[in-house]
């Protein structure tokens, strides 16, 4: 297992991410979260927490629920009855991922750690990564509305899901994943101009994190 992220944690208690979702400044947070519990590693279709705008009057941070893994294109599906989803998202130009650039299709993706599967003597290990300023960072993500089928025996859902943006990795990944790494975002203003901004303006965000942003916590060794 070589791809791209595909293993992160948010171990940060729920009233850190309330705290994280009122720092954006636009406007009441709603928590629909319900009872979050320690969640120390997320894999592929594991439901996690985001951050979006709620819609109507109050379009204030809203924190909710989501199973991660967008709808995979077409041809991925060709000739399969289950959709298990697509993770990360790099290019943005094409038009799969077109239609869900707008701001009410973005959201924020909170968490603490996150690994890259690096080749060791014991075979492919998660290694883990963090925010050096030990906070919760947010990776750019979108997310929406989705009926299909992800597992065989649980049938067609209608679930909101979400992925990421990948883009160039940086000075602390690149010397052990050289293809991608997460668009992460640790400023709250880069983070509402990511809800909030049109996308000739948000685009500019789909970059590597600045190198010596990241301490590389090890093998095994999630934050």
């Amino acid at each position: 297992m070589g791809g791209m992220c595909n293993l992160y944690a948010m171990t940060r208690g729920q009233q850190a991410l309330r705290d994280l979702a009122r720092a954006l400044d636009l406007g009441a947070v709603a928590d629909r979260l319900g009872n979050l519990p320690v969640l120390n590693a997320l894999y592929p279709d594991a439901e996690a927490p985001i951050i979006g705008l709620a819609r109507g009057d109050a379009p204030g941070p809203m924190l909710s629920l989501a199973r991660w893994g967008m709808p995979s294109p077409a041809f991925a599906r060709a000739g399969k009855s289950v959709d298990r989803g697509i993770t990360n998202i790099r290019n943005t130009a094409s038009p799969h991922w077109r239609r869900w650039l707008a701001p009410q299709y973005r959201c924020l993706v909170p968490f603490t750690s996150f690994a890259e599967h690096v080749k060791t003597d014991a075979g492919f290990q998660p290694l883990w990564f963090a925010p050096r300023a030990d906070e919760i960072a947010c990776f750019a993500g979108i997310a929406t509305r989705w009926t299909g089928v992800r597992k065989k025996a649980e049938g067609e859902v209608t679930i909101t899901v979400f992925g990421f943006l990948t883009c160039d990795p940086n000075a602390e990944v690149a010397p052990h994943h050289p293809k991608a790494m997460p668009v992460i975002l640790t400023d709250p203003a880069e983070m509402r101009g990511w809800l909030t901004a049109d996308w000739a303006d948000a685009r500019a965000l789909q970059r590597p994190l600045a190198d010596g942003a990241l301490s590389v916590l090890g093998v095994d060794a999630a934050r």
